[in-house]
C-alpha cells in the first residue's frame, strides 16, 4: 500500500508574510528602519558625546572626524542630538499609537458588539470628534496640555483614534453575525469575553497596519508640534525643535548641516515606516488571496 503524503497549505499569517516579502518597497523600508532603530537605541554605548554636551571650541563647526554631523550654535554635537531626537520621536510615536489603538479598538468594538444604543452613542461621539478641524484641534489641545513628552503623547493620542474606531466597528459588525459569536452570546458570554476572546483576535490585522502607519504619522505630528514650540521643549533634542532652531536665514545658508541631518533623518524614518505599513496593508488584504 502506498503511503499517502499530505501537504498542508500555509496559514493566513504565513501567506501574508510571503506577500510582504514580495513587496520590494516594504522590504526596503524594513532594511532602513531596523538599522536606524538599532543605532538610535544603542548610540549612548559607543558615541562619546551626549546631546547636551557643549564644546565651546567647536561652535558651528562643520562635519569632522570628531563631530560627524558638525555642531550647532552652542557647540552641541548634532549627531548625538539627531539620534536623541529619534529616541524621543520613537517614544512619543509608540506610546501615542498604543494609547490611540486601545481607545479606537474599545470604541469600535463596543459600538459593534454592545447593542444598538451603545452603537448609536459611540458613533455619534466619533462623528463629533471627526468633524473638528484637526489642525485647530491639535493646536488647542497642545496649548492646553503644555510642552513635554507626555503632554505631546496625550495630544497625539486624542487626535488619532476615531478612524481606527470606524474600521474596527466595520469589521466586527460582520463578525457579530457569525455562528460562533451567536453561540457565545447564547451561552451567556458577557461583553468583555466578546471583546477580547472574539473581537481582538479578528482585528489583529487592522491593528497591525494601523499601528505601523500611525507611528509614522505620530512622528510627523510630534515634529510639527515641536517646530511650533508646542511639543518637545529645548534643551531636549527633537527633530522638530532642531529644525525650529535652524530656521534662521543665516543658519540655512551658512550652517546647512544643522537642519539637513535632522530633516533627512525625519524624512527617511517616515518613508521607511510608511513603506512597511503599505506592505503590511497589501499583505493582509483578503483580495490578494484571489491573485
Amino acid at each position: 500500500m502506498l503511503a499517502r503524503t499530505e501537504t498542508r497549505s500555509p496559514g493566513p499569517l504565513a501567506r501574508a508574510f510571503d506577500r510582504f516579502l514580495l513587496n520590494r518597497a516594504a522590504v526596503f523600508g524594513l532594511c532602513v528602519a531596523i538599522p536606524m532603530l538599532a543605532i538610535i537605541l544603542s548610540y549612548p554605548l559607543w558615541w562619546p558625546f551626549l546631546p547636551n554636551d557643549i564644546d565651546l571650541l567647536a561652535m558651528n563647526s562643520g562635519p569632522t572626524a570628531t563631530h560627524w554631523f558638525g555642531t550647532d550654535g552652542v557647540g552641541r554635537d548634532v549627531f548625538a542630538r539627531v539620534l536623541e531626537g529619534g529616541r524621543i520621536s520613537l517614544l512619543v510615536a509608540v506610546a501615542s499609537t498604543a494609547i490611540s489603538a486601545m481607545i479606537g479598538f474599545l470604541f469600535g468594538a463596543v459600538s459593534a458588539l454592545a447593542g444598538r444604543w451603545a452603537d448609536a452613542l459611540s458613533m455619534r461621539f466619533v462623528d463629533l470628534v471627526m468633524t473638528l478641524p484637526p489642525v485647530i484641534f491639535l493646536l488647542v489641545l497642545a496649548s492646553i496640555a503644555g510642552t513635554g513628552i507626555w503632554p505631546t503623547v496625550l495630544v497625539i493620542s486624542l487626535l488619532s483614534w476615531p478612524l481606527l474606531a470606524r474600521m474596527i466597528r466595520s469589521r466586527l459588525l460582520e463578525l457579530r453575525e457569525r455562528d460562533f459569536v451567536l453561540a457565545a452570546r447564547g451561552m451567556g458570554a458577557g461583553l468583555p469575553h466578546l471583546l477580547f476572546r472574539h473581537g481582538l483576535p479578528n482585528s489583529i490585522d487592522i491593528l497591525m497596519v494601523y499601528a505601523t502607519l500611525q507611528i509614522a504619522n505620530a512622528i510627523l505630528l510630534e515634529a510639527g508640534l515641536s517646530f511650533l514650540g508646542l511639543g518637545i521643549a529645548p534643551p531636549a533634542a527633537s527633530w522638530g525643535n532642531m529644525l525650529n532652531a535652524a530656521r534662521s536665514t543665516a543658519v540655512l545658508e551658512q550652517y546647512p548641516w544643522q537642519w539637513l541631518f535632522p530633516g533627512g533623518a525625519l524624512v527617511l524614518a517616515v518613508l521607511a515606516i510608511n513603506f512597511i505599513g503599505d506592505g503590511l496593508r497589501d499583505a493582509f488584504d483578503p483580495r490578494a488571496e484571489l491573485n
